[in-house]
């Protein structure tokens, strides 16, 4: 150890003997006015660390002059902070793991690193993280850093993290340093004021001296680390300044567009498609609001963008909108609080690791639990307490808002919860609900249905941070109860066209009475109100010969109120802006005389497909090789399909179980689903009785969405008891997921005339479960897997769905002659 110790040199005998060496481990920050009064001290540096024959590494990603050139020896990385702080931080430490102990390291100005994040708290979290990774590394690494321009958030990490903290200053031509933190290190002058006078660097002993040199830098107080503005404050009050001189006629309106710009990407969005939207419909004045409204820093997320720009491309199209609308007065958690969280209470290293495809699921429960202990810096909990006084004991609900949600591409409908607080009791009681409910949201990120999604989708190694968006509930006191009188999504597409009477451009929305959760999830014990916004009175259920008890008894509310003809002209406005299909969440109040309010909750690109063009299915189909013919309810692309697999679970066998092992059952069918084979299938439909999905498995089969995700074709049979009709799905998270991953979705009622379901064949093809799980062979009389190639004679199973006709028909195609 003394003879590496020995090798390392800061270049600069007279710093060597000023510091007492450097030592493996040591990162070297540099308070400089000036990039300028840095270089003297690196280049050195660098010289030596090349002529030991030291690798050393340049992480190059500032604006300012390259602080090594490619022709100088040293190995430059080329990284980008704009890409955002996981990728950033991911790209650096992957260069440490693989370069290994005792290289040199020199940063870029880690200040440039604040402008592009846009937040001094961000800039001390990659510290924290990097620091105690290169000191673990036994590195030596010289990081710079502007005076006096960041936050006590930024510079408050960095100095109790570092091992070593120099104050440069020049004054009348000449360099003097400072040493502020020297750790493990100490002489009787150390953290004197030295003066660099050829080789040395000598005491100033004087005190008339050492006062003339330091009165002459800029110097703001004692309090000035946790008063100074951070990038982000600054950066919102000099566009509230430049705004307010515009008013007032002192300055062109152009002089607000670079902060209008630079504002969007602060605190909006960083993904083009979504800015262009904001660019089109936002102005500098709503995006202030956005930041007087805010906690912490970072971006806001998708859902409130979404819900955001909605109210503003409506409003801009019309302006009885704004009569219309509810007014909202959301609160935003910025996403660079769930990173500060994840850092403080160390979890960021098992983010890490969700990287990777091969471990994402390593170690997310433990980093669950830990989330859900968690605890919040300071400043953070005191504008938590902030909003609630604000909020008082109003009902408040606390939503996910990640990056990548509600976005074009990535719904993540249902992957985050979402938490009702009812916000009564004394203050610290109303605090705990809040926190408790924001590390829920937060422990959500690690969910394995949130993982998954993301992992199915190419997605784990984005940028992920998670907003939050926290809203008043919309509604009133009715009996005690707090609620709106109406919620519901729409669809500015319909995919569920069960009549041809129906035009699925003109959309569709899906209402109950009361919480918008009882639209959004799947409540087996209410029954929704499914609303074709050309013909609002064609019912799925009266085409299903379901009874009319099921449905929502406020007729008068399609035909005696505008909200028909209000969501249809919301919906058909929204999806000209996005140019592409919408869904949206929304309640409705009635002030009486006709007059109501909508609070639009939230907006969203909605995956959808356009119907195919498909075959008539073989009219004459011999009777035993017709599989099913389901007539009624069918969502999804009109599709002719080759079958795989089927996957069977037998209704009357099911319905004889107790309801502990139905719960097995849905694991089950999840473990088949994922099972790993040589050759697995790749088109395979799912059979069972009642509602897949369900919360109660008196009523159906409570699978998880992950737990069926592979499939292509999911089918409820209505044949465990008199009386179930199937909740359709439409609007909810499960039918979200389905149209997203291209699933289609069939009712099957065998006691139908038109419906048929060849149960005998179901009960004796080979059942190939017990080959592919073993120890789950007891489970055979309850669940079957059929696998097509197993038919013999050459019969493959084919599928003809036609969603226009609404009919499924399944059967056996068999070789000619």
């Amino acid at each position: 150890m003394a003879d590496i110790e020995a090798q390392l040199s800061t270049g600069l005998a007279g710093l060597d003997r000023l510091l007492k060496g450097l030592m493996p481990g040591d990162n070297v920050v540099w308070h400089v006015d000036s990039m300028e009064d840095f270089v003297p001290f690196a280049e050195p540096y660098c010289r030596h660390a090349l002529a030991s024959g030291r690798r050393l590494i340049y992480f190059r990603f500032a604006g300012h002059r390259p602080l090594a050139g490619a022709d100088s020896g040293a190995e430059v990385h080329q990284v980008h902070p704009e890409a955002g702080f996981e990728q950033f931080i991911a790209e650096i430490h992957q260069v440490i793991k693989d370069t290994g102990r005792g290289g040199h390291y020199l940063f870029d100005s880690l200040s440039q690193l604040a402008v592009d994040w846009y937040s001094d708290q961000m800039l001390g979290n990659f510290f924290m993280l990097t620091c105690p990774y290169l000191y673990d590394m036994g590195t030596i690494a010289y990081f710079p850093l502007l005076r006096n321009y960041h936050s006590f958030y930024a510079t408050g990490p960095i100095a109790e993290t570092t091992q070593v903290l120099l104050d440069v200053l020049r004054h009348k031509g000449t360099l003097y340093l400072h040493p502020v933190k020297v750790q493990q290190r100490y002489s009787t002058t150390m953290y004197m004021l030295h003066a660099w006078q050829g080789d040395d660097f000598a005491p100033v002993m004087q005190s008339t001296a050492i006062s003339e040199i330091l009165r002459a830098v800029p110097w703001q107080g004692l309090e000035a680390a946790s008063n100074r503005l951070d990038v982000w404050d600054r950066t919102f009050l000099e566009a509230e300044e430049a705004l307010a001189a515009v008013r007032r006629g002192e300055a062109p309106p152009e002089r607000t567009e670079e902060y209008f710009q630079r504002l969007l990407r602060m605190a909006v969005s960083r993904h083009e498609r979504m800015l262009g939207l904001a660019r089109k419909y936002l102005t500098l004045s709503d995006v202030l609001d956005i930041g007087r409204r805010m906690v912490g820093t970072g971006l806001i997320g998708g859902k409130s963008v979404g819900m955001l720009l909605a109210r503003a491309i409506l409003e801009q199209s019309d302006r009885r909108w704004a009569d219309v609308f509810e007014p909202h007065d959301s609160f935003f958690i910025g996403s660079d609080v769930f990173y500060t969280f994840l850092v403080s209470n160390g979890i960021w290293w098992v983010r890490q690791q969700q990287r990777n495809p091969a471990t994402f699921l390593e170690g997310a429960e433990t980093a669950r639990q830990r989330i859900l202990v968690g605890a919040f810096p300071g400043h953070i909990e005191r504008q938590f307490g902030d909003m609630l006084d604000y909020f008082g004991q109003s009902p408040i609900i606390v939503r996910s808002s990640s990056l990548l949600e509600d976005n074009f591409g990535n719904a993540f409908a249902g992957k985050y919860e979402s938490i009702f607080c009812v916000n009564q009791g004394p203050r610290h009681k109303r605090m705990e609900d809040f926190l408790s409910a924001v590390r829920t949201i937060y422990a959500s990120t690690m969910s394995e249905k949130a993982l998954t999604y993301r992992a199915q989708r190419g997605m784990l190694d984005r940028d992920e941070q998670m907003a939050l968006l926290v809203q008043r509930v919309s509604g009133a006191v009715y009996d005690g109860l707090f609620y709106p009188q109406v919620a519901g999504v729409g669809l500015s597409f319909n995919p569920y066209v069960w009549n041809k009477d129906i035009d699925p451009t003109t959309g569709v929305v899906r209402l109950v009475f009361g919480l918008g959760t009882r639209a959004v999830e799947r409540h087996d014990d209410d029954y929704t109100r499914v609303v074709a916004l050309n013909a609002p009175e064609k019912r799925p259920e009266a085409d299903l010969g379901g009874a009319r008890q099921y449905t929502q008894r406020k007729d008068k509310l399609l035909t005696q109120t505008p909200l028909v003809g209000d969501m249809r002209d919301l919906l058909r406005t929204l999806q000209s802006a996005y140019d592409y299909p919408v869904d949206v969440e929304f309640t409705a109040n009635f002030l009486g005389q006709g007059q109501y309010k909508i609070n639009l909750l939230q907006c969203r690109p909605f995956q959808c497909k356009g119907g195919a063009v498909v075959p008539q299915a073989p009219e004459q189909i011999p009777r035993e090789d017709l599989l099913l013919d389901a007539r009624g309810a069918v969502i999804g692309q009109s599709r002719e399909a080759r079958i795989d697999r089927l996957i069977y679970v037998m209704p009357s066998a099911y319905g004889r179980l107790p309801l502990s092992d139905r719960y097995e059952v849905a694991r089950l069918i999840g473990r088949i689903t994922h099972v790993q084979e040589a050759r697995p299938p790749q088109t395979v439909m799912l059979l069972g009785p009642g509602r897949w999905g369900t919360t109660m498995p008196s009523l159906g089969v409570p699978i998880r969405f992950s737990d069926i995700s592979r499939i292509s074709m999911l089918c409820e049979i209505v044949a465990m008891h008199e009386g179930l009709v199937p909740d359709v799905s439409l609007g909810t998270h499960v039918f979200s997921e389905m149209v997203e991953m291209d699933i289609l979705y069939l009712a099957l009622f065998p006691s139908r005339q038109d419906n048929f379901l060849n149960a005998g064949f179901f009960d004796s093809a080979r059942n190939r479960l017990a080959e592919l799980l073993p120890d789950a062979a007891r489970w055979a009389d309850a669940v079957r897997v059929i696998d097509a190639a197993d038919l013999g004679d050459g019969a493959v199973v084919k599928l003809n769905a036609n969603t226009l006709e609404q009919r499924v028909v399944c059967y056996l195609e068999r070789p000619a002659g």
